[in-house]
């Protein structure tokens, strides 16, 4: 009997942070020393006006580990956006421009270097639409530089956009439109937005990711196309993304194991009044905070499977 191909089942993810936690996991299961670090990757954390900020750093040998490329990666987590909170939201936009602004001169990006910004995706498929939505909102001005130089203030730089599609719809390769399109009007740099794939349910929609080491379109979903990247287009490549999709076994396996622990925990708890499960998407009631202290052992999961597949406990015949 062939060796079953288990490819298709492993979770993806786009975010850096997520590779990171992956593969600390990985190492806790094992109890290597030192669980918490791995090799050639530098994290660091902080809170700014209640954004979450996290700088990764990987090297050569941390990016065979991560299965990530090797570079720059900051990502702003904020649970609250999912629920339209506006000032959040205004913080959020905020911390994201001024550390995006920073994150641009550390990669070398001059204050009037021209910009060419691409939008990924397939206009048509709601998760995949985040690129082209982006470009919509854009303020343009390149034409302005070209046309009309002394009626552009102080502050801004050249900016261009394009929305190549994907090849699924143009039948062309993603890269070779974009790359046709640098040798044309030749930036000094190229913005990439993308929506990516998360592992965690609870980062869709809440968290964006910055990189200076391009991007793979449609790697979150096992779609590899051409890289977009330095290497391949001859100028700096900065990559944004917010995850959209997740895997439907990230999705199991999250909702298994969050059902586990809301039983280990109302196990635990006896006679207290029991709490009923919210999604964790839906904004009515308060979320239920669980841990793994929740899960229960092994004889109580054992008898909640047994219990799910509809065995009862037989009666005394007393």
């Amino acid at each position: 009997m062939g060796q079953l191909n288990m490819e298709p089942f492993q979770i993806r993810t786009d975010l850096a942070l997520e590779a990171h936690e992956m593969v600390v996991e990985q190492q806790q299961k094992q109890k290597q020393k030192e669980p918490s670090h791995v090799g050639d990757v530098v994290v660091e954390e902080e809170t700014i006006d209640g954004v979450k900020v996290t700088k990764v750093k990987i090297g050569e040998d941390g990016a065979k580990r991560l299965q990530k490329q090797a570079g720059n990666y900051l990502t702003f987590e904020a649970q609250g956006i999912r629920r339209k909170d506006t000032d959040l939201q205004a913080d959020m936009e905020r911390v994201f421009a001024n550390e995006f602004a920073s994150f641009l001169l550390r990669s070398g990006v001059k204050k009037k270097d021209t910009c060419l910004v691409v939008g990924l995706g397939n206009w048509n498929v709601t998760p995949d639409a985040l690129g082209p939505l982006a470009v919509e909102e854009l303020l343009i001005t390149r034409h302005l530089f070209d046309l009309a130089p002394e009626e552009v203030e102080d502050g801004y730089r050249s900016v261009s956009a394009v929305t190549p599609g994907v090849m699924g719809v143009t039948g062309i390769e993603t890269s070779d439109v974009v790359f046709g399109v640098i040798e044309k009007i030749k930036p000094d740099f190229v913005i990439v937005i993308d929506a990516l794939a998360s592992r965690s349910i609870e980062r869709v929609n809440t968290t964006i990711q910055i990189a200076d080491t391009g991007i793979h379109p449609g790697s979150g979903v096992g779609n590899n196309r051409k890289a977009m990247n330095q290497e391949t287009l001859g100028i700096p490549v900065i990559a944004i993304g917010i995850p959209t999709v997740v895997d439907a076994v990230t999705i199991t396996s999250d909702a298994i194991d969050f059902v586990l622990k809301h039983l280990g925990k109302e196990m635990s708890e006896g006679d207290k009044p029991s709490r009923r499960l919210a999604p964790a998407g839906m904004t009515f009631g308060e979320k239920r905070q669980l841990s793994e202290e929740d899960l229960p052992d092994e004889s109580g999961r054992e008898a909640l499977w047994v219990w799910s597949e509809g065995w009862t406990k037989p009666k005394n015949d007393s």
